[in-house]
């Protein structure tokens, strides 16, 4: 159980410390999440899981070949919803139009019918505070889907906010869904908040960066033999399954790039 009077510490930086990041496009300090229990026992907030179900089911797992997924499925950490229930939507725009059914006491205290229109409202049970420029960026789990429902995204500015946010899901169609407990209902993840407006997008032409090319050609004509000798079943070729270069951090390049993760593992709250 958590004392509510206690403050969690997640990553580098505090909320109260961290250099401020003025006007939009000045240099940020580091990002931290600092977390305070509202009640004495919410639901767990833990680092989210790479792996997917449905990843696992793939033949051979080949899911997991795609790097990006699994990092996206682990950058941020979830909330988990401590009892099972079931969630029901008549088609009206009304709070009285959706009903939860549990037998656990709790419902009221997690989850209910605030807006109306279909729409589910966790609360989170947690205060957060980010560095100034910070921001928490809230959705359902990545790379997940639920029948019936999707989750809403929420971009908050939690570097300043003195009060806690609510994660929401809408019903997509009348129906029954069922949330699981130890289900993720939230996915929290930071935000260079302060700096997305200062960026602004270029169309460059690929013959204006020469290294740039080069490499992308030598990825395309490597790319195109291996699937060439993939499909006339060359011995080496199929022994190697798919090419690894995103996993070695292979860009082609004569140097190694600066950074590269192939799996991501992030820090408990404490």
């Amino acid at each position: 159980m958590v004392k509510a009077t206690k403050a969690a510490s997640v990553g580098v930086g505090n909320a109260g410390t961290a250099p401020g990041a003025g006007d939009a496009g000045e240099a940020l300090g580091p990002p931290g999440l600092t977390c305070f229990p509202l009640w004495p026992d919410p639901p767990k907030l833990v680092p989210a899981r790479p792996d997917r179900a449905w990843m696992d089911a793939t033949p051979e797992r080949y899911a997991y070949r795609c790097i990006p997924l699994s990092i996206a499925n682990a950058s941020g950490w979830e909330l988990i919803t401590p009892f099972g229930f079931e969630a029901a939507w008549y088609g009206g725009a009304g709070n009285d139009a959706i009903q939860f059914r549990s037998g656990d006491p709790r419902v009221p205290h997690l989850v209910t019918s605030h807006f109306g229109s279909g729409i589910i409202t966790f609360h989170t049970g947690w205060l957060f505070k980010t560095p100034p420029g910070w921001a928490v960026w809230t959705r359902g789990s990545p790379n997940t889907a639920k029948d019936g429902i999707a989750a809403l995204d929420g971009l908050v500015e939690t570097d300043w906010l003195p009060f806690p946010f609510t994660m929401n899901w809408r019903f997509l169609k009348p129906g029954v869904v069922r949330f699981e407990a130890g289900e993720p209902f939230a996915f929290l993840t930071l935000v260079p908040h302060a700096q997305l407006d200062a960026v602004q997008p270029q169309i460059r032409q690929l013959d204006t960066d020469p290294e740039l090319k080069t490499a992308f050609e030598g990825w395309a004509a490597s790319r195109a033999d291996f699937a060439k000798r993939l499909k006339a079943r060359e011995e080496a070729a199929m022994a190697e399954k798919w090419q690894r270069t995103y996993v070695r951090g292979q860009g082609g390049a004569a140097e190694a790039p600066m950074f590269h993760l192939s799996k991501r593992r992030l820090k408990p709250p404490e």
